[in-house]
């Protein structure tokens, strides 16, 4: 498609406010081209291995936890937790509310439309809308919160301040433990990635997959890493998620009542890439049901920072010198937003 019809199909797209949902409601049966990836990103390099799948730690797994959770961080960058102390209900209430936002009346939701992304919670439809090789079949509710504070939310709509409750008051201390471990994973005080502010700010998406009627020709979300610390995960029951590893796409089968947990680039950064923040992926919807998650990230992107994150010091030896120049998160957001989506931040700092 010539990038200048794909502009003009990418304006009347976003004019209509409707996002994916309301072309997915149209009733359309082929897919706009805007929406056509590139062959390259649809195709798998490798066919999967039937067995391979990513870990999963029980949170009440006793002395073997940090260890685990080490080399999940270590291998795979991606990890599932159960036992993780929020119960299932509370979840799918979760999943629930951003449901009612998304099917809530159309001309309703359409104030909320808006490509103005420096506001704590906005609804939109593809950031790179009119950057990307292709558009993804997926509309995003953000919603920022700075230590429990989410005055931002939209206040109209109380599914969204329900979530917004939910995440400060049961994500947040599971956050604050994954960081315990995973410092205790890397050999360091439990309070280590606490103390330089890697779980005071989440970003929280409200993802919304309608189905596809052509889930072969575009992404839900296409290759990507994650710009945060550490990411936790609530996916319903359709699944799609996939994560490279060898050259190799991963499904990631959802598990009733489990979260998902990825380092983000700032993880690996700041561990010298003993940990990795692994590529991912989410396949367009062919079910008949669309596919609703909430990615939790745990990051400072979005609000200033003071602290200058680099390699940790007590990581680094002779044998193992930084790999990264120190830098400030301004810097690093620079770079993350002039960038695709799926071109990683981390080798612009690189020694």
């Amino acid at each position: 498609m010539e990038l200048a019809d794909r502009c003009i199909q990418a304006k009347a797209f976003d004019q209509t406010k409707a996002g994916v949902k309301g072309l997915a409601d149209s009733g359309i049966t082929e897919i706009p081209a805007m929406f056509h990836a590139p062959l390259s990103a649809l195709t798998s390099l490798k066919p999967p291995p039937s067995q391979l799948t990513i870990p999963t730690v029980d949170l009440n797994g006793g002395s073997f936890v940090v260890e685990k959770i080490g080399e999940a961080s270590e291998k795979w960058g991606f990890f599932q937790v159960i036992n993780h102390g929020i119960q299932l209900e509370v979840l799918e209430r979760m999943l629930q509310g951003i449901r009612a936002f998304h099917e809530q009346d159309s001309e309703a939701k359409k104030r909320f439309y808006t490509r103005d992304f420096s506001s704590d919670t906005y609804y939109a439809s593809n950031f790179d809308l009119y950057t990307s090789q292709g558009a993804s079949w997926r509309d995003t509710v953000v919603v920022l919160m700075w230590q429990g504070d989410y005055d931002g939310v939209l206040k109209t709509h109380e599914t969204l301040q329900e979530n917004s409750s939910i995440a400060t008051e049961k994500l947040q201390p599971l956050g604050e433990l994954l960081f315990e471990l995973l410092s205790e994973a890397l050999g360091l005080n439990s309070n280590h990635l606490k103390d330089i502010d890697c779980a005071k700010f989440q970003v929280m998406f409200c993802q919304y997959y309608p189905p596809c009627p052509h889930p072969n020709l575009t992404l839900g979300l296409s290759k990507h890493t994650d710009f945060s610390f550490l990411t936790v995960l609530l996916q319903d029951n359709i699944g799609g998620l996939q994560v490279l590893r060898d050259q190799t796409w991963i499904d990631v089968p959802p598990v009733p009542g489990a979260l998902v947990v990825n380092i983000g680039d700032l993880l690996q950064l700041i561990t010298n890439d003993k940990f990795i923040s692994a590529e991912h992926r989410v396949v367009a919807n062919g079910s008949t049901e669309p596919r609703i998650s909430a990615p939790c990230f745990f990051s400072t992107f979005m609000k200033a920072n003071p602290h200058v994150y680099g390699p940790i010091k007590e990581l680094l030896s002779e044998e193992n010198p930084a790999k990264y120049r120190e830098l400030t998160i301004n810097e690093f957001a620079d770079i993350f937003r002039s960038k695709t989506i799926s071109t990683p931040a981390l080798h612009h700092f690189r020694i």
